[in-house]
């Protein structure tokens, strides 16, 4: 599958000059609507210089656009054949005596390479300014009023059992929490309290409760000051259990689920979500598979519109189906590993049974 170094250079800046224009494009139009968006959610705000809100917007973006990705490359491959076959260098490559195989091993090349950057590098970053972001916002703009039906749940294990924690507010650091309620439960999981509170702020293996009111099966309510409660949680990981595990950094996953694991929560989502940023390369590598089978015809032939149509339907229902099989992992009915890998696996191999069909069938 090797070809020479001055033709397989040629094609890898084909579509790396591809796939770059499209996710460069596709960036710039999040860009816009988020910086607009900001501007009308800012507008009744004084003193909100417009370079701090394009500062906002470009710190978001990143994050924003890495769910895009995949279709980069997709549609980036289609337009690079596309092109390579509107002015016949597809023609005189397979006249050279090369075959889709070797013209397609530099895509495969920048793909892989691609996502090897989009997981160690683009990923991290991303989340960094995103954060950066959102400390940013709740120091210009104060903190937010939460929805009328926006909670935060987290659970925790300790020394006394179990307890499930639900807060109508809390801060960014993840260590105080407004208008909280303890659900405890024994080491069995029998029932045995609830506590409400107005406030409560983590400490160094505890929960410091204020105003706080003990609700028992066997006993009147009473009433504390200040109540304790002990826990095992961090602040690391209250903060990441009230947000995704896309907005993880992939570098900080394994720490991550090693601690979540051992303080006795679930942590599914963060293995589902390691293994398919993981699995990204070999994703990036099926869409290019996908883009070579329904590009490689010649413009002579006519058809072109039905191809890009093919190509457009075939990422739709890749993407489709990579999101079925991570909410049956995210639901426990498939391992993660399978539920990340089996979408990059399944594409890649329809794509190469497609090129096989088509080349060599």
């Amino acid at each position: 599958m090797v070809i020479g170094k001055t033709l397989g250079l040629y094609l890898s800046g084909k579509f790396l000059r591809a796939v770059a224009g499209v996710f460069l494009t596709v960036f710039g139009l999040i860009y816009t609507l988020d910086f607009v968006e900001l501007v009308r959610r800012t507008g009744d705000v004084a003193d909100i210089p417009t370079v701090l809100l394009a500062q906002l917007a470009l710190f978001r973006t990143p994050a924003i656009a890495e769910q895009i990705l995949p279709f980069a490359v997709l549609f980036g491959a289609m337009a690079a054949l596309l092109n390579l076959s509107r002015k016949l260098e597809l023609v005189v490559a397979r006249a050279a005596g090369v075959s889709a195989w070797q013209f397609l091993f530099p895509a495969i090349v920048v793909a892989t390479v691609i996502g090897l950057l989009t997981v160690t590098v683009y990923n991290p970053l991303a989340q960094t300014l995103k954060d950066r972001a959102t400390q940013i916002e709740a120091k210009r703009f104060g903190k937010s009023k939460p929805a009328a039906d926006q909670q935060y749940w987290v659970r925790q294990r300790s020394v006394d059992g179990q307890a499930i924690v639900r807060a109508e507010r809390a801060s960014a650091s993840g260590e105080q929490l407004g208008q909280v309620t303890f659900f405890e439960f024994d080491k069995d999981g029998r029932f045995q309290s609830r506590v409400e509170a107005d406030t409560a702020e983590l400490r160094s293996g505890f929960w410091e409760l204020q105003n706080a009111r003990l609700f028992t099966p066997e006993e009147e309510p009473r009433s504390f000051a200040s109540y304790v409660i002990a826990t095992n949680l961090t602040p690391e990981q209250v903060r990441q259990s009230f947000s995704a595990a896309q907005a993880v950094p992939v570098w900080d996953m394994p720490a991550l689920i090693e601690r979540t694991e051992r303080a006795g929560l679930d942590a599914t989502r963060y293995r589902l979500q390691y293994q398919s940023l993981l699995a990204r390369p070999l994703l990036f590598v099926a869409m290019v598979f996908v883009a070579a089978s329904v590009s490689l015809r010649f413009f002579r032939f006519g058809g072109i519109a039905r191809m890009v149509l093919g190509g457009v339907a075939c990422g739709f229902l890749l993407y489709v189906a990579t999101r079925l099989v991570e909410d049956l992992g995210a639901a426990g009915i498939l391992s993660t590993t399978v539920a990340a890998w089996s979408p990059a696996v399944v594409g890649s191999l329809l794509g190469t049974l497609a090129l096989l069909y088509q080349e060599d069938g």
